[in-house]
């Protein structure tokens, strides 16, 4: 017979798994985008056939940096996400409430694992390591935690109001 009490540890056994399972496939989808198959002509490629689908047409300079921001921008998503999930995975899939700690420890290992992919696309043809991508892979994961950060106290100063209200006397 089941004891109910026991489906609550497997639910956050499997949310911990599940946490872990995204996390891990977020890092090879990162070292993923970092193949040859992903070098700066596909991104170049890419956004041309976006600018020619939208029917824009800019100078070879303002296209070169464009590319650029576009690149770099996604630097900074990858990793703002990847610190997500590694904060989500390291707070055992439980809710997100802020903790500092987590927090810097998902920074530290989203960052360390940006320096390791740098060093592999230091070894692929037609890629290069940076320690700019770094850094920006470093704030991206730093942003991921901000606006965690932010979100968490929006939704408690939204909370503190909701009961202010509640505790106010009713205008008469």
């Amino acid at each position: 017979m089941n004891n109910p009490s026991s489906h609550g540890v497997h639910d956050r056994d499997f949310a911990l798994i599940l946490w872990w399972l995204i996390t891990l496939g977020w890092a090879t989808l990162i070292f993923y985008l970092s193949t040859a198959t992903f070098a700066t002509w596909f991104s170049a490629w890419l956004l041309h056939q976006l600018l020619d689908l939208l029917r824009v047409n800019i100078s070879a300079a303002a296209f070169a940096a464009l590319h650029f921001l576009v690149r770099k921008f996604a630097h900074l998503t990858e990793y703002a996400m990847f610190s997500l999930l590694l904060y989500g995975a390291l707070s055992g899939g439980r809710q997100f409430a802020w903790r500092a700690r987590t927090a810097w420890q998902s920074v530290v290992i989203a960052a360390l694992y940006s320096l390791i992919d740098e060093l592999h696309q230091s070894f692929v043809p037609g890629r290069t390591a940076s320690w700019t991508d770094c850094g920006i892979d470093a704030a991206g994961a730093a942003l991921g935690m901000l606006f965690l950060y932010a979100s968490e106290w929006c939704v408690q100063a939204k909370a503190s109001r909701r009961a202010a209200r509640k505790d106010s006397p009713a205008d008469i």
